[in-house]
């Protein structure tokens, strides 16, 4: 027979020798063809296991929609209080309170609610008057400048030191825009004057604010002990569960273990 000439059924079934693999001669690994209609064999003639085609459904990797809630005390988180100390000027009881907090790592900010920064000076009818604004630090030295000795006697070159390190300069509550969860006010006009600022801006945000006033005598010994009672306030404050519900139980506390005369109002920014 002419070897040229082959019987057609013949070239449908491969020769098995010529499947077997020569020595020592790399073989490309071939892709399984899933729809081919005639399946691999193998070198022994038997049919190798092969994963199943897979349809479009299976081939997608499988995602699972989980619904997050937001984050609360109840999950295991609680967002800390920011709180606000507010006086006249922004110098004495404020910055007392501020630093004190800021030291025990509260979250914390201080504001002043008068028209100007007013310090003692030579005499009674001469205080330094200062616009919101300007630096602790050109306020130091233009006092040290002009009677070093006076300054450092009444405590104010002290006093300044220690606000040029915590801030840079006196802010103007009713310029402040920050959102705080808790003012402290330390004199009874500095609470009425949050407090109708508050009311003048209209509440358009709808966030509540408790507003307490602790009233403390404008003199350095006087802000040092209040600062005490800030840390002992603050400390209540963040460690209670429910701020609006436990609120008159924390003040009855502090005004029984503090001197300080207490008020307390809501409002909403």
């Amino acid at each position: 027979m002419d070897p040229r000439r082959r019987d057609p059924r013949l070239q449908a079934r491969a020769d098995p020798r010529v499947q077997q693999r020569t020595p020592n001669t790399p073989q490309p690994s071939a892709q399984p063809n899933y729809y081919q209609s005639t399946p691999p064999t193998g070198e022994n003639g038997t049919t190798p296991n092969l994963p199943l085609p897979q349809t479009e459904d299976q081939a997608a990797p499988y995602c699972e929609i989980v619904e997050v809630s937001p984050p609360s005390h109840q999950n295991g988180y609680k967002s800390r209080p920011l709180f606000c100390v507010v006086c006249a000027s922004n110098q004495n009881r404020s910055m007392e309170g501020h630093n004190v907090l800021a030291k025990a790592g509260y979250r914390v900010i201080s504001s002043g609610t008068g028209s100007a920064v007013r310090l003692p000076g030579p005499s009674i009818d001469k205080p330094n008057i200062y616009q919101f604004g300007t630096p602790y630090n050109t306020i130091y030295e233009e006092l040290q400048s002009k009677d070093p000795r006076l300054y450092a006697a009444n405590g104010l070159l002290p006093m300044l030191d220690r606000n040029r390190r915590i801030k840079l300069a006196p802010e103007r509550w009713q310029e402040s825009r920050t959102v705080a969860d808790v003012v402290i006010t330390c004199e009874e006009r500095c609470f009425d004057a949050v407090c109708d600022d508050l009311m003048n801006r209209g509440g358009e945000y709808n966030k509540s604010v408790h507003i307490i006033n602790m009233e403390i005598k404008d003199n350095h010994e006087e802000a040092f002990i209040a600062g005490k009672a800030m840390l002992d306030l603050a400390a209540a404050i963040e460690a209670t569960d429910d701020i609006d519900e436990n609120i008159d139980k924390i003040l009855q506390t502090q005004q029984e273990n503090h001197p300080h005369n207490l008020l307390h109002s809501v409002a909403y920014y």
